[in-house]
């Protein structure tokens, strides 16, 4: 059964970078794409960037320029490097899963995280 869990969030100064991570188990991981969201209160979910099967990197608006997405096959694992983070960053960020192929739309994938709460703050 397809698992995914998220952690590295925390409290930032802005200003400040942090590396989130996405542990895939249950499944054969390099055949999902994984893409990463975002959530900040009283805000619906945005799509900020995704990476396909074959390593095809999607990046949604509001990730361009200080968002990077990176995969292991070995570990198993979806990175989010965030830098020059800013207040309004701060957002309960998870990760998704589903077949092969990214979207942005948040109703086509099949599996999501928990989410890690990211807080920029000073």
């Amino acid at each position: 059964q397809l698992h995914l869990v998220e952690s590295g969030g925390g409290l930032v100064q802005p200003g400040g970078s942090l590396r989130l991570s996405c542990a895939v188990s249950g499944v054969t991981f390099n055949y999902y794409a994984i893409a990463w969201f975002r959530q900040a209160p009283g805000k619906g979910r945005e799509a900020l960037s995704c990476i396909s099967r074959s390593d095809e990197i999607e990046d949604y608006e509001q990730s361009v320029g200080r968002f990077t997405i990176s995969r292991s096959n070995v570990s198993n694992t979806v990175y989010l490097e965030i830098n020059s983070l800013k207040p309004e960053d701060t957002a309960v960020y998870y990760c998704a899963a589903r077949f092969y192929v990214c979207y942005a739309e948040e109703d086509m994938y099949d599996a999501w995280g928990q989410g890690t709460q990211v807080t920029v703050s000073s």
